[in-house]
């Protein structure tokens, strides 16, 4: 009776979600510095933004807006993160490590995408539910890149928050950046990962 049922919902899917559940479960992070030297194309990187504009949004409002740095545009991202940190965070607060890292991961990357959030100007739809919706444009992008072998880092550093960045990116007042997306080829085996089981984080209410 149970392999009766398995097979008719099987029947009925309209998508093989062993797949989907495949793809979900084997997205990773996976820095720049454990990229390969390998070049991702643009046409990749215009499904992976495809993919993206295809999440859920509130009113329809799509606050998703994407700048997306390839070739000498790495550089010119690199320079603006260090020139916004060095003048952000001086004397006791300044931190060299991460002043390289930040100009370093651009350059190590094959592509990277800054992904904003472009509030609505009515206001009717609430802030929250614009940046939930341009996070879900985010999830698509990543497990887009995981269907195809590539290997992303979702980095929120504090810089991206401030005006600085809003004019480097051409935002306005009220748009937020909400993260880089990094993008490359894996130069090593794809990493494993564990989540904890739903009974951890789960309350069932059937009454």
């Amino acid at each position: 009776m149970g392999l009766r049922i398995t097979t008719l919902l099987k029947k009925n899917m309209k998508y093989n979600l062993s797949e989907i559940l495949d793809v979900i479960k084997n997205r990773r992070t996976i820095y720049p510095e454990n990229y390969s030297s390998r070049v991702v194309q643009k046409d990749i990187i215009e499904k992976l933004l495809n993919s993206a504009i295809w999440a859920p949004t509130h009113g329809k409002t799509q606050p998703w807006r994407f700048h997306v740095f390839m070739e000498g545009g790495r550089t010119t991202l690199s320079n603006k993160l260090g020139s916004i940190y060095a003048d952000l965070y001086k004397k006791d607060t300044y931190n060299e490590l991460k002043h390289k890292k930040l100009m370093n991961r651009p350059l190590l990357s094959s592509a990277i995408i800054a992904v904003s959030m472009s509030r609505d100007p009515s206001g009717k739809i609430p802030e929250i539910e614009e940046v939930e919706a341009v996070a879900c444009a985010m999830q698509n992008m990543l497990l887009s890149a995981t269907a195809y072998g590539l290997g992303t880092f979702w980095s929120s550093p504090k810089i991206i928050y401030t005006k600085e960045m809003n004019a480097f990116l051409e935002l306005e007042e009220n748009d937020k950046c909400l993260g880089l997306l990094y993008i490359g080829y894996p130069s090593d085996e794809w990493p494993s990962g564990q989540r904890k089981p739903i009974e951890y984080v789960t309350k069932w209410i059937n009454q």
